[in-house]
């Protein structure tokens, strides 16, 4: 070595050459671009599939089963907030709504890489380092389907008495001042419910605890429908409903499974986990009905299903088939009784049981994943004190957030509809339509 670094020093022609060399070398790769990385297909396609499946799950899935259990003349009200907050939600998170959950920042909230979603398209995109093998492009479609149906669940709870102007501000602020933070606290690795290893695999806390306690707060604000509790406000069409439920109980393969990012196991064992739960919680359902009044209802046993499914949302990755089929049993005698007396006991309409089916169902879920978590199918990061934290802390959050959002938004919007639009309907007072012979 020290020989050849002399007869490079004593001969000129040699030292010139490598000088030609390095300069050549140096000058190539400050041009070269990086190579793009590459993907797996399956998972690509797979989490593409998955995408769609959310989103059937709000549209026409929540559409329909919301719509069948409104009165007549307003069946048609919820599928145009529906509609109106999908397409907000999603331009709130193409603009900033993204970058502030899914980019690193803080523990609390995200930083401003990805504004108008920058970066996410091109030959040579990146992945995300939670889908490490899909363009992060996929990765930030998927989790749009995920915020767009997060606020379709709140609509539930104030239908039948709000503007269609209050939805349109309250889906923005609400996906950009809530639901990114709180998607940040959990699913970014550097949030900081993430780094005390809160375990929520597709949602549990993120989207059901979020929405649950958001819609609670909302309905309370807004106010009770008029004649809540006096007139019968029974649902107009119970087989729309079931169609909208088979629709979410189909769509969430995609939300639970899909949320494995990757075609493997991982994904089948949550796919049975969500089946399994969801069978179980429903036939639950029936039996408590059955114990208190003689019979099995349809309806019933459809609320009981997406009870069940709701309860192992936070789970589903991380349990076998027997810890799947238990948080089923606990989801739905809970989301029961919740349902069926919490109206009675508080006078708050929330008038599709948001926060009886989803905050309830998410929180029990959430509960219960760290004592049914396998340690052969994932790492147990979280106690039932850490689960517990995280889905009080967000169940906090969203509320007071929640509320503050409307005392904005009510001045700018207003809230409620006229009491003699109330009384006409929101179908032909907000939308100049109506169904056919109502």
């Amino acid at each position: 070595m020290v020989r050849t670094t002399f007869r490079c020093i004593g001969a000129t022609a040699a030292l010139l050459a490598c000088l030609s060399t390095d300069l050549a070398t140096a000058q190539t790769a400050a041009t070269q671009v990086p190579a793009a990385t590459k993907f797996n297909g399956g998972d690509t396609a797979w989490m593409l599939i998955s995408t769609v499946l959310v989103l059937l799950m709000t549209i026409p899935g929540i559409m329909l089963f919301y719509s069948g259990m409104l009165r007549t003349k307003n069946a048609l009200s919820v599928v145009a907030h529906t509609f109106c907050a999908t397409t907000v939600v999603t331009l709130a998170w193409t603009i900033i709504g993204y970058s502030l959950a899914f980019t690193n920042g803080n523990g609390w909230v995200g930083g401003i890489n990805r504004v108008l979603a920058e970066g996410l398209i091109g030959p040579h995109v990146g992945a995300h380092p939670s889908a490490p093998t899909v363009p992060e492009s996929v990765f930030f479609l998927f989790q749009l389907a995920f915020a767009i149906i997060t606020f379709a669940l709140i609509i539930g709870a104030t239908v039948e008495r709000l503007r269609m102007s209050a939805t349109i501000f309250f889906a923005a602020f609400w996906t950009i001042l809530v639901y990114a933070p709180v998607a940040h606290w959990i699913w970014q690795p550097t949030g900081w419910l993430a780094a005390m290893g809160h375990m929520d695999f597709a949602g549990g806390t993120v989207v059901h605890i979020a929405a649950g306690a958001s819609g609670l707060v909302a309905a309370k604000f807004v106010g009770p429908r008029r004649g809540f509790g006096r007139e019968p406000m029974v649902p107009h069409n119970v087989l729309v409903t079931v169609i909208g439920a088979g629709l979410l109980w189909a769509g969430w393969f995609g939300f639970n499974a899909g949320s494995a990012f990757e075609a493997g196991s991982r994904a089948a064992g949550a796919l049975l986990a969500t089946q399994v739960a969801a069978c179980v919680a429903a036939f639950v359902w029936g039996l408590c009905e059955f114990v208190q009044r003689g019979q099995f209802s349809v309806l019933g046993m459809a609320t009981g299903a997406i009870a069940g499914l709701v309860a192992v949302t936070p789970a589903s990755g991380y349990v076998g088939p027997l810890g799947a089929g238990l948080i089923g049993v606990a989801g739905s005698v809970a989301c029961y009784f919740a349902v069926t007396r919490f109206k009675k006991v508080t006078g708050i309409d929330d008038t599709l049981d948001v926060f009886a089916l989803h905050g309830v169902g998410g929180l029990v879920g959430t509960v219960l994943t760290p004592v049914f978590a396998l340690k052969e199918i994932a790492p147990v990061t979280a106690s039932v004190a850490t689960n517990l934290l995280g889905a009080l802390s967000v169940m906090a959050y969203a509320g007071v957030a929640t509320w503050l959002i409307l005392l904005l938004v009510k001045p700018l919007a207003g809230l409620r509809v006229t009491e003699e639009e109330e009384r006409l309907g929101l179908d032909i007072a907000q939308h100049g339509e109506m169904i056919s012979g109502a």
